[in-house]
């Protein structure tokens, strides 16, 4: 239900700022009874495709949908169920992708493994099984400025003279499950035209993530550059404290990463750990580093951490207010390594190369896998596995959210161990 709740206020708030269009769009506001704007754009099967060919099908349907949304992707099961209804009725439904990936910020990646330029388009959709074209606008945009396409999902359907007759969402689910849609407004629409009959609803409010259109590039630069000058607050932390955030009473997935300053892999890695950290900055996932530099060196680890970006986000900083925490960076100040890992990790095998994470979601070492995280985050884009890695020097688990290939870590001698139970089977 909370996520649910989310994601529907994060659409609606991303509707409303799409409502506004950037310098250097046009978009247009298609009226029911407008044509269909012609367009020649490439697909994924490696073709220029055109408005023109599509004129066979009686009716036809432009889906703008992309490849990092929520929204959508909890879509596409009911858009290729939509394909796989009406073959055979003269009906054809055309996908096209409209966002530029210089529009989207890391952090609106936190959906999906696959950002949306053209390459991950052909893999996406071999992924999901599309049933329909896929093509690409993201380059200029025009289709999308053309059609007025505020968001993805966002359907325009034409009759067979090729003018509008309904627009806006496919239907009124943020969710995947079929079970949750109350008004499937696109396919009653479409199911009206077929039997001559008048469209119900002919426009309705398009819900997902606003398009990301190729002007956003400069605030995103901004964001970015004031993200890495934010500040980082480091605390010191002592065994009690490391086991109360040990014991995670949070919905979140908490990633505990154990270094150095000193700690030659722990430096190299840090920045793909930052990279994480922003990208699921929107989901219930938390980096918490604990260095166990000497505190006198608390000087050196504020640098270090500030020098890498790895300052908390707005959303970061109002849920550890909330948690009635300052930081998520401290320095291990309770004793020697051995205690820090008595507490944080009873298996530890020695040195300071150490990261596991932590959370009703992923219980480490127990290798099982909750089936909450299908509730929280979601089967199909979210879709957890386990895998826990061991040399000896370090010791995680990965709770790969199927979303997360960001996390290159790389280990001499390691050995992987599969997770005895796998929601996703």
């Amino acid at each position: 239900m909370l996520k649910s709740l989310a994601i529907a206020f994060l659409s609606t708030l991303m509707i409303l700022r799409a409502a506004e269009p950037k310098k250097g769009e046009v978009i247009h506001d298609l009226k029911i009874g407008d044509p269909a704007p012609n367009f020649a754009l490439p697909g994924i099967d490696g073709k220029t495709h055109a408005l023109t060919e599509y004129d066979k099908a009686k009716l036809l349907m432009v889906a703008f949908i992309s490849n990092h949304c929520p929204d959508s992707h909890a879509a596409e099961s009911r858009i290729k169920k939509l394909v796989q209804d009406m073959k055979g009725k003269s009906f054809t439904l055309v996908a096209i992708n409209p966002n530029n990936p210089d529009g989207l910020s890391i952090d609106e990646l936190g959906y999906s493994k696959y950002n949306d330029g053209f390459e991950d388009m052909k893999k996406y959709a071999a992924e999901a099984g599309f049933n329909f074209p896929y093509l690409y606008d993201g380059e200029k945009q025009a289709a999308a400025q053309a059609y007025g396409c505020l968001a993805t999902p966002h359907v325009f359907l034409f009759d067979a003279e090729r003018r509008l007759r309904y627009k806006g969402q496919f239907d009124d689910s943020h969710l995947e499950d079929a079970a949750t849609v109350k008004s499937p407004d696109a396919r009653n629409a479409l199911e009206a035209l077929l039997a001559g009959k008048p469209v119900p609803i002919e426009v309705t409010k398009p819900h997902g993530c606003s398009t990301k259109w190729l002007s956003k590039k400069g605030g995103i630069a901004a964001q970015t550059e004031k993200w890495d000058k934010t500040p980082v607050e480091v605390t010191m932390i002592d065994s009690a404290g490391v086991s109360a955030l040990r014991k995670n009473g949070t919905k979140n997935v908490r990633l505990f990463n154990v270094w150095a300053t000193w700690c030659i892999p722990c430096v190299a890695e840090f920045p793909e750990l930052v990279k994480t950290a922003r990208k699921f900055d929107m989901r219930e996932f938390e980096f918490i580093s604990i260095s166990v530099d000497e505190p006198k060196e608390t000087a050196k680890v504020k640098a270090f951490l500030e020098k890498r970006g790895a300052g908390l986000s707005g959303r970061g900083k109002a849920a550890l207010k909330a948690e009635g925490r300052p930081t998520n960076s401290y320095i291990f100040s309770g004793g020697e390594m051995s205690d820090l890992m008595k507490v944080l990790d009873p298996e530890w095998p020695g040195g300071a190369h150490t990261r596991f994470s932590s959370g009703r979601m992923a219980e480490l070492f127990g290798v099982t896998m909750d089936r909450s995280m299908e509730r929280n985050f979601g089967r199909k884009w979210s879709s957890i596995w386990g895998r826990f890695i061991r040399s000896r020097n370090c010791v995680w688990i990965l709770d790969r959210l199927r979303i997360s290939p960001d996390l290159p870590f790389i280990c001499n001698h390691c050995t992987a161990f599969s997770p005895s139970y796998d929601p996703v089977s």
